[in-house]
């Protein structure tokens, strides 16, 4: 009889998704799942303001670039914020040297992954579990700053990516990476890849990655795009692919498309709305980047913070309407603005960018859509040296091949900080 009530009581506790320990001494809990309008944790509803911080797995590693003690201090300087979701990296792959990629790199060549930064992705997971705080994880890149396309493409022979800091490079790039949708090759190692990581056993905790509470979600891939109108449908076909698989090896995690929304689908709402609706993608994301896409201008954002937040505005409402037709909540996982004078570095003003991230804030507060945002990004600690990334620099939210200092949020911009926390305090009242 106590045999059979152990049993029961073990069998009751699973039903309910009640908590336990493994025999790696880390506290399980349930998944956090999507609805309609939102998502759930812990059967409360989950809404969240984050950050990105794409290069957590490179310090959580012993190697080249690793420092655990500024990691773990990030995290624990983000949790006192109120910041608890991150979206993360799984980690760079070897692109051009044109694009001063991140590194060290993952991917060298295709399935050969670099062991010491799964452990710093490992190390990640864990630690972020340990202060109740989420990851999404995004497995590939449109861009080259972290090899992304351009290693799969190079690996099919197209060779390094363009140059786009030359005349006509910007052009030449997007004829380049149009060639992943199409390369079946790039493709099916692109595949093999989230095989690989996906199906993972956690070092640290000794879970399968398919089993961890702190992974949020799967993200495919950081703005995804097919860089042609010829590949709308090669396009879609990929992203339902990948998706697909993604799912057949981890059923308990939500899994995200990582697109910019419509500017990312050829600035086509429908091929959008397309790839959002298929059945194993969760729910819908949005970045936004009005220096970036002209909605300011770049020599002096701050005469251009009011249009900022109108074209803003008008950007997010789309996409609400899109997330009423098709049943899911959004997330404004990317948004940032520029400096004084779009100037890079510390100590440089930032008042309209405080304006902006406000603007945001106060969508999410007031949205029952939008379930949650990850501002770009979190600098933390960190210091640029110089303008331009080398090995050895701090590692900022800056990718290498931007100027650094110009998007990242330090520890000491205080004006900004002080606006993230007050509305953080907001969400969660």
């Amino acid at each position: 009889m106590k045999k059979i009530s152990l049993l029961l009581t073990m069998a009751i506790i699973f039903i309910a998704g009640g908590c336990n320990r493994g025999e790696s001494g880390y506290m399980a809990h349930n998944f956090i799942t999507a609805d309609t309008t939102g998502f759930q944790k812990d059967g409360k509803p989950y809404r969240y303001i984050g950050t990105n911080l794409w290069y957590a797995s490179i310090l959580g590693s012993t190697g080249e670039g690793g420092d655990r003690a500024r990691l773990c201090k990030e995290l624990d300087n983000l949790k006192e914020l109120g910041v608890t979701n991150l979206r993360i990296l799984s980690g760079p792959d070897a692109g051009s040297l044109l694009a001063n990629p991140a590194k060290p790199f993952m991917q060298t060549a295709p399935g050969t992954l670099n062991d010491t930064l799964l452990a710093g992705l490992d190390f990640t997971i864990a630690e972020l579990e340990k202060r109740g705080m989420d990851a999404v994880i995004y497995l590939n890149n449109a861009w080259d700053w972290s090899g992304g396309y351009g290693f799969y493409l190079k690996q099919c022979g197209y060779g390094d990516s363009p140059n786009t800091n030359v005349p006509g490079g910007y052009s030449s790039y997007v004829d380049y990476c149009a060639n992943f949708s199409r390369d079946t090759t790039a493709l099916n190692m692109y595949y093999d890849y989230i095989r690989q990581i996906v199906s993972r056993k956690n070092s640290i905790t000794g879970r399968s990655y398919k089993d961890e509470p702190a992974i949020m979600a799967w993200q495919l891939c950081n703005e995804p795009r097919p860089f042609s109108p010829d590949n709308k449908e090669l396009f879609a076909t990929w992203i339902a692919k990948a998706a697909s698989i993604i799912k057949s090896i981890d059923p308990n995690h939500l899994v995200s498309t990582g697109s910019e929304g419509y500017i990312g689908c050829e600035v086509d709402m429908e091929l959008c709305e397309r790839i959002h609706a298929d059945k194993n993608i969760d729910y819908i994301t949005i970045h936004i980047w009005p220096v970036n896409w002209g909605w300011a201008p770049r020599s002096n954002p701050d005469i251009g913070i009011g249009n900022a937040c109108l074209e803003s505005g008008k950007y997010i409402d789309e996409h609400i309407r899109l997330a009423e037709r098709i049943g899911k909540p959004i997330v404004i996982e990317e948004f940032g603005y520029s400096r004084k004078n779009n100037e890079s570095g510390t100590g440089i003003p930032t008042d309209s960018r405080d304006i902006f991230y406000r603007y945001i804030f106060e969508r999410v507060l007031e949205s029952d859509r939008i379930a949650g945002c990850n501002f770009w990004g979190w600098g933390g600690k960190g210091r640029p040296r110089e303008l331009v990334w080398q090995q050895g620099d701090d590692y900022l939210c800056d990718p290498p091949h931007e100027p650094q200092g110009w998007y990242s949020v330090f520890d000491n911009d205080t004006t900004t900080i002080n606006v993230i926390k007050e509305y953080t305090q907001a969400l969660n009242r």
